[in-house]
Order: structure tokens, then C-alpha cells, then sequence
């Protein structure tokens, strides 16, 4: 496709050429046109609200203000509450927060790994049991 055909597959499918796709080179707007279509509005693995909530999550980690509005509008359009959208916000802040911790702390991977299947474990036979 051409630039233009992109630009009316856009509009077809969005209203509007947003202009973040703009400023994409000419070679490679086809193909980062086709990847935003598949990852952000074709149906995947993962429900269209949950990735979004797992896009916004990663917006506020890398703090992209751009990302952080455009996941969390697709999230709300996807039926997401703010107390779900706190969440992710909360999740990202703590893993990030964690993962400084015990990178800087050089914590033994292979004990980490252990110790997490055995939690995992005894979390899952507990619930089995409830």
C-alpha cells in the first residue's frame, strides 16, 4: 500500500490519521500500521481491556505520558473502572519497585525461583482445599 491507502485504512478504521503516524517514515509506515492494528484492535490471547490495563501499567513504569492517556482511554472504552485502572497503575509501581530492590540486592536467582514455586504451591493447595 501506498501512503495514501494507508492514511484512508486509517480513517476507515480509527476516524482520523493521528499524527503520531505522521511523522513515521514513508518505509516503514506500512508495516508499523499493520503491527498497531494487530496488538492494539484486532481480538488476541488476551482481552482487548486487560492489555490495555497491562499497556497502561508499563506507561506509567517507563512514565510516557502519550502511552499512559492512550492506554488508559482504550482500557475505559474496554469497560475498564479506575479502581481497575489504579491497580495496574499499583502493580506496575510495585514489580518496578521490587525488581530495583532485588536486582541491587543481587538476591540468588535460583533460590528466588525456589522459593516462589514452593509459595506458589502451597498458595495453590490451600485454595484447593478452601
Amino acid at each position: 500500500m501506498n501512503k495514501q491507502e494507508i492514511y484512508q485504512d486509517m480513517e476507515s478504521t480509527l476516524g482520523a490519521v493521528p499524527s503520531m503516524f505522521k511523522s513515521i517514515p514513508d518505509s516503514s509506515l506500512e508495516l508499523e500500521w499493520q503491527l498497531f492494528k494487530r496488538l492494539q484492535l484486532e481480538e488476541s490471547a488476551i482481552p482487548a481491556k486487560y492489555k490495555e490495563l497491562i499497556g497502561g501499567g508499563i506507561a506509567a513504569a517507563t512514565k510516557c505520558q502519550y502511552c499512559s492517556f492512550f492506554h488508559t482511554e482504550l482500557a475505559k472504552l474496554h469497560g475498564a473502572t479506575t479502581a481497575e485502572i489504579e491497580d495496574a497503575v499499583h502493580i506496575a509501581k510495585s514489580s518496578g519497585g521490587w525488581s530495583t530492590y532485588i536486582n541491587g540486592m543481587q538476591v540468588d536467582l535460583e533460590k528466588f525461583k525456589a522459593e516462589i514455586r514452593e509459595v506458589t504451591n502451597y498458595i495453590g493447595a490451600k485454595a484447593k482445599a478452601a
